[in-house]
């Protein structure tokens, strides 16, 4: 299993304390990887916001290609941010060419340009760089989006915490998504490795999607381009979130709906019954089959974990006003918020959905049953 360390604030953190969590779950995962997804970012980045940050790894012909492919279409850096590295002996962590999160402004053209056609520009930008990369693994590219970095090595996550200097070199938000990966039935490979992101979505999982050669098939249908990759089973639930809140404009809730539909009797307590069963009809090849424990959040800061029905995925969610973790374990919680009320902790069961608005001030419980 991987182990899953989720927080939200209203005052910006070091990603450290995600990390330091992971490292207090550490028996449910052996570290052969870190991922981290920051969000609404303080330090160097806080002046940045509405600047698009391309997050990713590069060797040293990749960095040329990646200035020359930029140049081209018009992007202008703006900043730019690089790890001080600092290696960890007996770690094993095999030290890449460039690590980066590039601040751009954009092309002339989409200056003011609405935002739906400046995403848009930003995930084909993305994914063209990934195409030029991918090959030699000489580009990797994580996120193109404002606001938004991501990091992903391969290593214990402490270790590899330690190895970009998260620890002392400022870079902080306030939401931030780790994940310690468990290799399990993939290869070790960065583009495996969680979070996911796709246009502002995000989400990581611990758990196996058996359900997921339906799911990649049907997704990869609606002729999105954002819909590829999958190098992990785990990669459709971001892209379910992306098209059931983004495409289809349904709530936040109703992902919970998607991905674990109702027994049409269980539908009966719910005054939106009949949509439900159109969702489940029209939408039935996005149910998920875990067993899974699902962080995630959009857009707008809402963070969120829902499970799959099996619900044999440890998952639990506490905190104070203005700082909320969502974790696998209860220690790990300890570690991120000790000062909390624990007789107020919550673990989503099957019908539940826990959802912490922007700023952290409070938790929200859905239930499925009564909506």
């Amino acid at each position: 299993m991987c182990r899953l360390s989720a927080i939200t604030s209203d005052t910006y953190f070091s990603p450290m304390e995600n990390i330091l969590a992971l490292d207090t779950m550490k028996e449910g995962h052996d570290g052969s990887g870190l991922g981290i997804v920051l969000k609404d970012l303080g330090g160097e980045f806080e002046d940045l916001k509405t600047y698009p940050i391309l997050s990713g790894i590069a060797s040293h012909d990749g960095v040329e290609t990646l200035d020359r492919t930029m140049a081209a279409a018009g992007f202008r850096e703006k900043h730019r941010w690089e790890p001080t590295i600092r290696e960890v002996p007996g770690s094993g962590i095999r030290r890449r060419g460039h690590y980066f999160a590039k601040a751009y402004q954009y092309p002339d053209a989409y200056e003011e340009k609405p935002r739906e056609d400046q995403e848009r520009l930003l995930m084909e930008t993305r994914l063209a760089l990934r195409a030029l990369g991918e090959k030699k693994e000489s580009l990797f590219v994580f996120s193109f989006y404002p606001d938004v970095i991501t990091l992903k090595e391969v290593g214990d996550p402490l270790a590899v915490g330690e190895f970009f200097g998260l620890d002392h070199n400022g870079l902080k938000a306030k939401i931030v998504l780790a994940q310690g990966r468990q290799n399990t039935n993939y290869a070790i490979y960065l583009y495996a490795c969680h979070p996911f992101f796709l246009q502002g979505y995000c989400t990581m999982t611990n758990g196996e999607n058996t359900a997921f050669v339906p799911i990649r098939e049907f997704l990869c249908s609606r002729g999105f381009p954002g819909y590829m990759g999958y190098n992990s089973d785990s990669e459709v639930f971001a892209h379910i979130l992306h098209y059931s809140h983004r495409q289809l404009h349904y709530p936040l809730s109703y992902y919970k709906d998607v991905i674990t539909p109702l027994q049409d009797p269980e539908m009966r307590g719910r005054a939106d019954a009949e949509a439900l069963r159109l969702i489940k009809k029209s939408l039935r090849p996005l149910c998920i089959d875990g067993p899974n424990c699902i962080i995630g959040f959009t857009p707008d800061g809402t963070l969120f974990m829902a499970q799959d029905a099996k619900k044999l995925r440890p998952g639990v969610v506490g905190g104070v006003p203005g700082k909320v973790a969502l974790m696998s374990e209860e220690c790990g919680l300890d570690r991120a918020v000790p000062q909390r009320d624990k007789s107020r902790d919550f673990s989503p069961m099957k019908y539940d959905m826990a959802m912490v608005p922007p700023g952290a001030q409070e938790i929200r419980l859905w239930n499925q049953l009564n909506g």
